[in-house]
């Protein structure tokens, strides 16, 4: 198994840094180009909803970041230690209904085949799994 961590701030200037991350990593998978850039977008929207939500825009909040290549999937795993998600933010809304927020899940799920949100004790983490081949 394969796997990098890298641990960062919440301020919105790293976002850059962790997406550079993240695409070096999947580079090593048999993976399209539009799987991994639509992978690190995903990521890059986990991030800022732990920025905006879980963190309130604080930008000195940990946030740390793993990456597991197995011979079957590829696995990123997002912790933060601020607010947990409340239920009602991770259901997916109904098809036709039109309103603010909530997309970023949406192309979350595009993005990977299976998220896991884990309630910790304090803070959440999400579990994005790739499967491959």
């Amino acid at each position: 198994m394969k796997r990098r961590t890298l641990e960062f701030s919440s301020h919105a200037g790293n976002l850059a840094l962790m997406r550079s991350f993240v695409r070096g990593f999947l580079d090593n998978f048999p993976l399209s180009e539009r799987d991994r850039t639509l992978m690190v977008l995903g990521v890059d929207e986990a991030c800022t909803n732990i920025i905006r939500h879980a963190y309130k825009l604080r930008e000195d909040q940990p946030i740390a970041l793993s990456c597991e290549g197995r011979s079957d999937c590829v696995r990123l795993r997002l912790r933060d230690y601020g607010e947990q998600p409340k239920a009602e933010a991770l259901r997916e809304r109904r098809r036709g209904v039109i309103r603010p927020g909530g997309l970023g899940l949406i192309m979350m799920r595009n993005a990977f085949d299976k998220i896991d949100y884990v309630l910790r004790q304090r803070g959440t983490e999400l579990v994005l799994t790739k499967n491959l081949g």
